[in-house]
């Protein structure tokens, strides 16, 4: 596993605690950095800093685009994994599109249900092939 997959799926972790816990995500990092020899990521940081800053657009395209599904009915893991690659598809130029999209399957495969990752790849996918429009 990569540097970035590995930042990612503790960006995941302190997003889903983070939200477990109602305490805000930045806290979860601080908390995890002074009460434990963790050593987190730049990255891992600025993922949960770019889903946090962009994470109300993010979820009206997620809720626009999720056919059938509301982000209540979401398994919080797959909302969380959606966040994470909506944001590194949409507003993080340093990761290519195909590489969050497939990224954000692959933790699906690792965490979620069966169901997910199929879930995870076409919700992306179509916000992948509406980023023109999406950002214009």
């Amino acid at each position: 596993m990569s540097a970035r997959s590995k930042a990612r799926r503790r960006a995941l972790d302190i997003l889903f605690e983070s939200t477990q816990r109602e305490m805000p995500a930045l806290e979860v990092i601080r908390a995890r950095r002074e009460k434990t020899d963790m050593v987190i990521a730049d990255y891992t940081v600025d993922v949960v800093e770019g889903v946090l800053e962009h994470q109300e657009q993010i979820d009206e395209f997620l809720s626009t685009y999720s056919q059938g599904w509301t982000l209540d009915r979401m398994p919080a893991v797959d909302l969380m994994i959606l966040r994470i690659g909506s944001w590194e598809l949409l507003y993080n130029d340093d990761v290519p599109d195909g590489v969050a999209v497939s990224e954000a399957v692959e933790l699906a495969k690792m965490l979620s249900t069966d169901e997910s990752p199929k879930f995870v790849n076409g919700l992306l996918g179509r916000l992948q092939q509406l980023k023109p429009t999406l950002l214009a």
